[in-house]
């Protein structure tokens, strides 16, 4: 079953559940050992759901918030223990149910994992917006802003266009963002 509602800030929320109860994230797919989605090796969870729609986009197919195939938090969790590698969370666009994601951000971390998160939203969006906010709060680095074909640039690292920021989120607050660096 699917339940969506939007919260005064414009935030998704899909409550998902399988038949027995376990909430669920439709997921379009898992892909361990990626190295395109974040330094080193990782496992990348490409989500469902997606409001930018830009313009070239890479995964349009990711775009309807049904899209994919339902999976539990627990399964999810399992797929990348499996691997053992850090986690980016992709998609579509995590940040777009970020309700439904915090539980398994939150296991993640608790885990010991450090995430990545591709969002087509601005960091100044998601610290304005209380769920995303909460979300953000288990990310290490975001990948900020719509994908703009007119700013394409493929030398850039981790990133399909110059308006896309590598934001250091341990190390940035609302009104200091400090941008990641390679120097790890």
């Amino acid at each position: 079953m699917i339940v969506q509602t939007a919260d005064n800030t414009g935030s998704q929320s899909e409550e998902c559940t399988r038949s027995d109860g376990q909430r669920t994230l439709q997921v379009m797919d898992i892909v361990a050992g990626t190295s395109v989605d974040g330094p080193g090796l990782r496992t990348s969870i490409y989500l469902a759901g997606c409001a930018h729609h830009c313009h070239e986009c890479h995964n349009p197919q990711t775009w309807a918030p049904d899209a994919g195939h339902p999976m539990s938090v627990d399964d999810i969790v399992h797929e990348v223990e499996k691997h053992g590698f850090d986690v980016t969370l992709t998609g579509g666009d995590p940040m777009y149910n970020a309700a439904a994601v915090i539980p398994l951000a939150r296991r993640l971390r608790e885990a010991g994992y450090r995430m990545w998160c591709y969002t087509g939203y601005h960091y100044e969006e998601i610290c304005n917006d209380t769920v995303r906010a909460k979300l953000l709060q288990y990310i290490d680095v975001l990948v900020d802003g719509p994908y703009v074909h007119a700013r394409r640039d493929i030398s850039l690292l981790f990133r399909g266009s110059g308006n896309q920021r590598l934001i250091d989120c341990e190390r940035s607050t609302p009104d200091h963002i400090v941008l990641w660096s390679s120097d790890f």
